[in-house]
């Protein structure tokens, strides 16, 4: 097969695959031709997959992608409007956790539910790191907690924050993980961090879907950047960085209101 075969007891011949393509690597030289890859779609295409998804009769097969690969839209069961609002309204970053742990299936779902964020030019950067042993994430966050005390100390961190790391580091009050039972770290090479960012988002929606609570962890992220040791302890690659970490677990509390958020700041022209 070239990039893509075009059945053509099936195809409309309606263009849809034309105009949808990002790269424009799909042409039609009149209304009665078939579609045809471009000179240079071999070289430029993304495997994103827009054509396979979008022909209405599951005419067109990628060389890498076949329709009956595909899982299909069902707009029978997609939440209605007021339903997602209410999903991106009522969640909240979590820091009290139960001490149940989740189990690795739901975790191995939410990341799956992560990989369809969007990622420039589809290249799909970013991997995962997850600390599901509670008494590792325990002993990240004091060993985090110790480099952040330092790094105020020295004056590299914010002098506000000396009486709330010494406190902790006082009271043995894990303020850096919250006692979360488990930790993920989206990596990725150095360039790509928004790409995990929306990833990371994407799975911390997913996670209030399916019930559970997460927050963002930037003392973990900073702490593993920033010091080596603690970068060791988490076998992350060399040529890797951080893109984003987040605590968690069930909530130990359930939030009953929605707190109100500023007008947004928004111009028109």
């Amino acid at each position: 097969m070239t990039l893509f075969a075009i059945d053509r007891d099936l195809c409309l011949r309606d263009g849809i695959c034309v105009a949808e393509c990002p790269s424009y690597l799909i042409e039609m030289t009149d209304d009665e031709a078939y579609p045809t890859p471009t000179a240079h779609a071999e070289l430029d295409c993304i495997d994103c997959g827009h054509c396979v998804a979008v022909c209405p009769t599951g005419a067109l097969s990628h060389r890498n992608l076949a329709p009956a690969e595909c899982e299909e839209v069902r707009p029978d069961i997609f939440p209605d409007a007021n339903q997602v609002e209410h999903l991106l309204r009522t969640r909240r970053s979590i820091r009290t956790f139960s001490e149940q742990p989740v189990p690795q299936g739901i975790l191995t779902r939410l990341l799956d539910m992560a990989s369809y964020a969007p990622s420039a030019g589809n290249t799909q950067p970013v991997e995962w790191l997850v600390i599901y042993d509670s008494a590792v994430v325990r002993r990240l966050g004091n060993l985090a907690l110790d480099w952040l005390y330092q790094q105020a100390v020295s004056g590299d961190w914010p002098r506000s924050y000396l009486r709330v790391f010494a406190f902790a580091q006082e009271r043995q009050f894990d303020v850096v993980c919250r006692n979360a039972p488990h930790l993920i770290i989206a990596h990725v090479l150095p360039g790509q961090e928004s790409n995990a960012s929306i990833a990371l988002t994407y799975l911390e929606l997913a996670a209030h879907g399916l019930g559970l609570g997460a927050c963002w962890c930037g003392f973990v992220s900073a702490a593993i950047e920033g010091s080596p040791p603690i970068r060791e302890t988490t076998g992350l690659p060399a040529d890797r960085v951080v893109g984003g970490t987040l605590l968690i677990g069930y909530p130990r509390y359930v939030y009953e209101r929605v707190p109100s958020r500023k007008t947004p700041c928004v111009q028109w022209r």
